[in-house]
């Protein structure tokens, strides 16, 4: 009997931007997947990561038992022995070292995983450690912190609405290819050639002509680690030229006066040496600004890795605000998620409750940087991290100075991986659960859709049924709190109530719930809640429900005391003195010996280690590669793809050379996520694409000293020839 073709419908979870995908099946067999042209939010569009989707499914690498490494290489396991094993010696190794010798690191992907987002937290606090660590002090922690301390919530983080703007400044970001990032923008290429073609303009900021760069109708090549200079900069020019119009922001926002004593210092005129771009051209895109209809200024990546990153995020949220453009159309406004997951139980955020014990970061949201994870594991006595729990993440290649947490991880007393490979991180592992993945998964987008271009809800049912054996994460997660928390014989029966209750709960549960609470919900009053949305009207529409665009919101949304914006936090405040010292200093802190400032770079076709093992997203020409200006490069006698040394202060890789005037001189990139040459690693794709490892010359002692988030963006490198 020859099965039927289905077609299902979805978003892809595999970036930030929510496509609707359409895919047709047959059996247990992917025909095809295109963009879904009737979802309201992405309307058709789709990147070549969805059609991979498919590969993760049917990956003969991806783990589907549970796997136990021996002295005679890996062996499958049953469910109950891992669960045993891996909860007995997280309990063995707290009782005799303390409950902070136990760390737990979870990865980017966990928040594009309904069931991770809901289980994960609860997991991690039945661990009761401090030494906590995710992929967010990797690249986003500057943009939480200025959402804290400004707005009062860690997740309030203002999103550009793209679709209204008459002008758009980014700065340190590629949208052409991240699809928007911390802004979920679907068919982002669309939606800035109908900002142009409205009349509009786009300006990008960036050492390097980025594929948004090229399509921009200006592009200011900046110098690496001094773009919070530039931003004072034009700050100095809207207050110098009498253009600073905050119009109703201002009734609730404190400290516009102090600010414009701030930014004296900070001319155009006095930054121009230094960020290398003129006077004349900061003073006039602030004028642009400024005299737009509506105008926003974005800043990703490029900004949030740097020295001065949390500094950055809080001056674009300045340069809106004093501008009048934050909470208005076509400025920087906030999403109204269907499930406002900022009102159920999310914590706010807190600041410097614990200190890192070898070096003494400080905690943000009760993490601490990750910068750190390597020392606290190699550092002796009381405290040190014995065993390790990491979730869907692969920080020996994602995170600073790899080799070095690769040398901690091998000196673990006890490893635990909640993974679908056994990737260059996991390889350390003891124990690894692998979840059933991807197409087996329902999902709903708890996290992206707080950062929509626009207020929309769908959700995914799984395409595929997982094996009869196989876990869902949340079931993985909730199994091993439950063992974690498990009360004996005198246990307190609050506890016990309390794991009986959590264990009935499943994630179709949550959804229901929190989208019938929630400001469009069936059990909520006002005009919104007219659209009485539940799970199950979800399910009948399964292409998505449009819920609108951004609207604004202030002062209401406001968490903070009073529900008054704080333009000027004391913790920012302070951090200027610090950026002062660049007004003097070499350019982009450079020694003598490292003349070179590195910058990274992503491609469209990957944002993740583990999408290498698709081999329709690592074929055809190597990615890669070092980008130099063709200066640099005949100053060095390098010719077109030959090998390189690039060396930092941490080591040394080999890469070839790309020749490009893309690049501002005295500026190389290389990309993130390869390096797929560790011995051990079962990745058969990606080991025959192994690239090399920018985190081998990343160095974990730079490093926003305000915020703790890794400074990838102009780390002093030299090169040469092999």
């Amino acid at each position: 009997m020859v099965n039927k073709i289905s077609v299902h419908y979805r978003s892809c979870n595999l970036c930030e931007a929510m496509c609707g995908l359409e895919i047709k099946v047959q059996g247990n067999q992917v025909l095809s997947i295109k963009g879904d042209r009737e979802d309201p939010f992405s309307r058709g569009h789709i990147c070549p990561k969805a059609v991979a989707l498919q590969d993760i499914y049917a990956d003969p690498d991806r783990l589907k038992r549970p796997m136990k490494r021996g002295k005679n290489g890996w062996e499958q396991i049953g469910w109950d022995e891992a669960f045993d094993e891996a909860t007995r010696s997280l309990k063995a190794i707290q009782s005799k070292y303390g409950r902070n010798a136990a760390a737990v690191y979870s990865g980017n992907p966990v928040a594009h995983n309904t069931g991770s987002m809901l289980f994960n937290g609860p997991f991690i606090r039945s661990l009761r450690t401090k030494n906590r660590y995710s992929a967010s002090s990797v690249d986003q922690l500057p943009h939480h912190y200025a959402a804290w301390f400004m707005f009062g919530h860690q997740l309030l983080i203002p999103v550009p609405d793209i679709d209204r703007s008459q002008f758009m400044l980014i700065v340190g970001a590629n949208p052409l290819v991240s699809n928007g990032s911390l802004m979920s923008a679907p068919g982002v290429a669309k939606r800035l050639k109908a900002l142009r073609a409205r009349g509009g303009k786009l300006a990008v900021v960036d050492p390097r002509r980025t594929e948004t760069a090229a399509k921009a109708d200006q592009h200011l090549f900046i110098r690496p680690g001094t773009d919070a200079l530039f931003l004072l900069a034009l700050l100095h020019a809207l207050f110098n030229e009498g253009l600073v119009e905050p119009g109703r922001l201002e009734s609730f926002t404190d400290g516009i006066d102090t600010m414009q004593r701030l930014v004296a210092p900070f001319s155009p005129e006095d930054t121009a040496a230094v960020t290398g771009i003129e006077a004349a051209a900061a003073r006039q895109l602030a004028r642009d600004f400024a005299g737009a209809k509506s105008a926003v200024c974005y800043g990703r990546m490029g900004v949030s890795t740097l020295a001065f990153g949390g500094l950055c995020q809080w001056l674009i949220n300045v340069l809106n605000i004093v501008s009048g453009n934050l909470d208005r159309p076509g400025g920087a406004m906030f999403a109204a998620p269907a499930i406002d997951i900022l009102k159920t139980g999310t914590s706010p955020g807190h600041y410097n409750w614990w200190r890192s014990r070898a070096r003494g970061l400080p905690e943000f949201g009760g993490e601490l940087p990750v910068s750190t994870l390597a020392e606290e594991i190699l550092t002796e006595g009381e405290g040190q991290i014995k065993a390790l729990v990491t979730n869907a993440g692969n920080p020996v290649l994602s995170t600073p100075n790899g080799k070095q947490l690769e040398t901690a991880l091998s000196g673990l007393e006890f490893m635990l991986a909640i993974d679908i490979y056994i990737n260059e991180t996991t390889r350390h592992a003891n124990i690894i659960l692998p979840p059933a993945t991807g197409l087996e998964t329902e999902h709903y987008d708890l996290a992206f859709h707080l950062f929509g271009v626009r207020n929309t809800a769908k959700y995914s049912p799984a395409v595929f049924e997982a094996a009869p054996d196989a876990k869902y994460d949340w079931e993985i997660l909730l199994e091993l709190r439950t063992r974690m928390q498990a009360a004996g014989k005198t246990g307190k029966i609050i506890q016990r109530i309390k794991q009986s209750v959590f264990k009935h709960l499943s994630p179709p549960r949550i959804l229901d719930l929190g989208l019938r609470l929630g400001p469009y919900g069936a059990w909520r009053r006002g005009s919104a809640a007219k659209m009485g949305l539940s799970l199950g009207k979800l399910k009948r529409n399964v292409h998505g429900i449009d819920l609108g665009p951004l609207r604004p919101c202030l002062p209401n949304r406001l968490f903070t005391p009073k529900k008054r914006i704080n333009l000027t936090p004391e913790i920012f405040v302070t951090d200027l003195e610090r950026l002062r010292t660049l007004l003097t200093n070499k350019p982009a802190n450079l020694a003598e010996d490292y003349d070179l400032a590195l910058i990274g770079r992503r491609h469209l076709r990957s944002n993740n280690t583990w999408m290498h093992n698709s081999r329709r997203l690592v074929k055809g020409p190597e990615r890669c590669t070092l980008l130099i200006h063709p200066a640099d490069a005949a100053n060095r006698q390098i010719s077109n793809g030959q090998m390189v040394a690039v060396h930092s202060r941490v080591g040394c890789i080999t890469l070839p050379a790309e020749i490009s005037d893309e690049m501002m001189p005295g500026v190389v990139s290389i990309p993130h996520g390869w390096g797929h040459t560790r011995p051990g690693a079962q990745l058969s794709v990606a080991r025959q694409y192994p690239g090399a490892s920018v985190n081998d010359i990343t160095d974990d002692m730079r490093i926003d000293r305000l915020t703790g988030n890794a400074a990838f963006s102009g780390i002093p490198v030299r090169i040469t020839l092999p």
